[in-house]
């Protein structure tokens, strides 16, 4: 056999794990919480919204070998200046061609937005849910207009690209208002899972490396966070393992076996904890 038949089988046989493991895909809604009172129907609305709108952002992502990228991985890359290894909650964020919000007006609006998912942490009322940014960018050479921030607003691409660090509110939406565990890996071509979006050279070259993304949540519904203070609920997403080469369904698996040995925090908060896991396979890369 050779290698390319290799590596085509573990791509395959990768991918049928996933599927028989897939959370919150379709029928497989219930498998996700074991339960299907009420709260739990309404984690899974708020779930299969939620990866509604990731597979649009995704699906459109901007794949080239000439843009950066803001995402998780054991170390840096020219192309990823700030990739890092992501203790606790995940942030990604990336160009995809859908529609952002602008601040700007009279200038020539190109399709590409900023798009960025992250936990709140910002002590507010805001904190601990899943925000999603979505801020729209102007084609290059369009205006001489700066942002609020200083940089030119008329690059379309920035290098490196760092949307939280000087973001405004306004871009941003919470779309995951119960979701307070935020975790993501790759499926890569090769067939292997991984922290790490690149296995042939230490490189993001437009996601190339990369089949799939695969997203987990944890969401809790809103009675039941009424149980828990702010500092309870950032606790209890640490204490959620990060991903560490599990298989297929294994990360999601780790997590309930803690929630369900948990005994410091009211067990009706807990129980009420719904996990969910979907991969969202990648269009192909423009080089």
């Amino acid at each position: 056999m050779s290698d390319h038949e290799t590596t085509r089988s573990r791509v395959n046989r990768t991918r049928s794990r996933l599927r028989n493991m897939q959370r919150c895909s379709h029928g497989a809604m219930r498998r996700c919480s074991g339960r299907t009172d009420s709260n739990g129907v309404n984690a899974s609305s708020q779930a299969r919204e939620l990866f509604d709108r990731m597979a649009i952002d995704f699906a459109q992502m901007v794949r080239r070998s000439d843009v950066d990228y803001y995402l998780k991985s054991s170390t840096t890359a020219d192309d990823c200046t700030l990739c890092t290894r992501q203790r606790g909650n995940d942030q990604i964020a990336f160009y995809s061609t859908v529609p952002g919000w602008s601040a700007l007006t009279g200038a020539q609006q190109s399709p590409v937005s900023i798009i960025g998912y992250r936990i709140n942490v910002s002590g507010t009322t805001l904190s601990n849910r899943l925000e999603r940014l979505g801020e729209g960018l102007i084609w290059n050479g369009a205006t001489s207009d700066t942002r609020a921030d200083g940089r030119p607003a008329s690059v379309i691409f920035w290098a490196p690209l760092n949307p939280w660090a000087n973001a405004t509110n306004s871009p941003f939406d919470v779309i995951g208002p119960d979701v307070f565990r935020f975790e993501y890996y790759y499926l890569l071509k090769n067939g292997d899972l991984s922290s790490t979006p690149w296995y042939a050279t230490s490189s993001v070259r437009g996601m190339q490396d990369v089949s799939a993304i695969i997203v987990d949540i944890a969401v809790i519904d809103p009675k039941s966070r009424v149980l828990l203070s702010n500092s309870d609920i950032t606790a209890l997403a640490e204490d959620l393992a990060d991903y560490s080469g599990q298989p297929p369904g294994g990360l999601l698996a780790g997590w309930r076996t803690f929630l369900d040995g948990n005994t410091s925090l009211p067990r009706p908060a807990l129980s009420s904890v719904r996990l969910y896991e979907r991969s969202f396979y990648l269009s192909p890369a423009s080089l």
